[in-house]
């Protein structure tokens, strides 16, 4: 089809009318383009996503439009390329082009704004951004921080770090090291290392808020200038919920693209969260391509988290997932003992090994008791003994809806169905001792936090696709054999 405007006479025309002339087809055309956007989108999106966007000019075929920021433009590539480039058409022809002004604005600590030019998400389609305008100056240009009060300037940006988490406090064991010498790695080099983004992940308990903390302190010390930000996803969360009702969104996204190294703690939260997902999703691709740090806990491995996009679970894969387990006996020992030390509390030596030995779910389990023994030797005026110990920590177990461990669940299992560990964890291919097993694994994926590679690893070093098929069969059978949904139903009832 050939352009509408081809033979328009503009270049015998001054210039202040060929200019006016230009924009008032910009006007024409964008028009109506925005009559066949509105006809195949909801009303919101259209609000949202296309009201905002001013036409600038038209040259022969190419249109120029100007968008707020660079988020806006790469979102309206990545998912409306396809219905500018049917409503350009349909209004210009077969080689119309769509060339993109981003409206850049003044951010903490520039003295000018800055322009660039965007490369087009979308190089098969004719509209491919070809230019780039000069730049917008912002009426306002700081930017909002969600992190402080409404109608105080100030524009400092506070961690939100514990300085109680350090790396002093985070005891190295077999079941931390990986992470821990990640997290040292990071702190010497944020954004400079193979481990980014790091994700953290273990069950409740085991120390990923503290190291995420510990490497946050750690880079503040090393590097002050870094803008670094520790914030829980579910803060994070309602921040981009407030930012939406009161229409900051742009100010949400500038400032968190600011930030040199971004902590998000419990990453699972973002499940089923569509739109904060999104917003994050590119809010981590420009830290990550800029090279900044970004660090992430979670209670699930990324094989394992429900409802999280896969885009995103993609990029949490790029750099390094590191497991932290339960602590092996030693280290428990060592953190009963560096507890007892900064507290400047003593304490005889087998008094301390017999609540490690009885107390393995996790460190935040260990501490409370630890603390709770003192505070009874203190209250009730009685010294630290053994016997008070053994009451203490008994009744710290029954009173405490602990998380179930792996191995008491193959504890449990073994002794419902009269077998050692031993057997149930063995390679034969017994059909009773390959279901009880199976059991095993179905039961510690619904009652433990652990990834599917670590149950696997627990039971009988198997890996998590051995686990995975486990629990699918378990679920298979209880749908179709009586006896074997009975054998759920029982060991439910011991482990609940």
């Amino acid at each position: 089809m050939p352009s509408k405007i081809a033979d328009c006479p503009r270049l015998n025309q001054p210039n202040n009318t060929y200019d006016s002339k230009m924009s008032n087809d910009a006007n024409a055309v964008w028009n109506e383009c925005l009559i066949f956007i509105k006809d195949n989108i909801q009303p919101q999106a259209f609000k949202t996503w296309f009201e905002p966007i001013k036409p600038v000019k038209l040259t022969e075929n190419a249109l120029s439009i100007q968008v707020p920021s660079k988020f806006f433009y790469e979102w309206l590539e990545e998912h409306y390329v396809k219905l500018l480039k049917a409503a350009l058409t349909k209004q210009l022809g077969e080689q119309a082009k769509l060339i993109y002004i981003i409206k850049m604005e003044n951010t903490y600590g520039n003295k000018e704004p800055f322009t660039e030019k965007i490369p087009s998400a979308n190089r098969s389609s004719a509209m491919m951004p070809q230019e780039v305008d000069a730049p917008i100056k912002s009426k306002n240009p700081e930017l909002k921080n969600p992190f402080i009060i409404p109608g105080i300037r100030n524009v400092k940006i506070e961690s939100q770090l514990n300085p109680n988490y350090s790396f002093e406090n985070f005891l190295e064991g077999d079941a931390n090291r990986l992470a821990r010498s990640a997290g040292l790695a990071v702190s010497n080099k944020p954004g400079g290392t193979s481990f980014n983004p790091l994700l953290v992940f273990g069950g409740v308990g085991l120390g990923k808020t503290h190291l995420a903390h510990a490497i946050g302190i750690e880079i503040k010390d090393k590097y002050p200038d870094k803008i670094v930000l520790y914030i829980s996803a579910e803060k994070f969360t309602q921040q981009y919920i407030d930012s939406v009702k009161k229409n900051t969104r742009t100010d949400f996204i500038h400032f968190y693209q600011q930030i040199d190294v971004l902590i998000i703690d419990d990453v699972q939260f973002l499940s089923g969260k569509s739109g904060t997902q999104d917003v994050f999703f590119h809010i981590f691709n420009h830290l990550h391509q800029n090279g900044k740090q970004v660090i992430l806990t979670s209670d699930k491995a990324p094989v394992d988290m429900q409802d999280i996009e896969q885009r995103l679970l993609s990029r949490f894969k790029w750099g390094l997932s590191a497991e932290l387990q339960s602590p092996d006996y030693e280290t428990r020992v060592s953190i009963l003992k560096n507890k007892l030390y900064k507290d400047g509390v003593e304490m005889e030596e087998e008094i301390i090994e017999y609540v490690a030995k009885h107390i393995k779910s996790n460190i935040r389990e260990l501490e409370g008791a630890i603390i709770s023994l003192i505070a009874q030797s203190s209250f009730n005026k009685r010294e630290i003994t053994l016997d008070l110990a053994q009451q203490v920590v008994e009744k710290f177990v029954k009173n405490t809806k602990r998380e179930v461990s792996i191995d008491y669940i193959q504890k449990v299992v073994s002794d419902y169905f009269e077998m050692d560990v031993h057997t149930l964890q063995s390679k034969t291919r017994k059909r009773h001792i390959v279901q009880a097993r199976q059991l095993a694994m179905f039961f510690a994926k619904k009652y433990t936090k652990a990834s599917l590679a670590s149950i696997g690893s627990q039971i009988g070093k198997r890996d998590h696709a051995t686990v995975l098929h486990a629990c699918k069969t378990v679920d298979n059978l209880a749908e179709t054999d009586k006896q074997f949904k009975k054998y759920i139903e029982d060991l439910s009832k011991k482990l609940s």
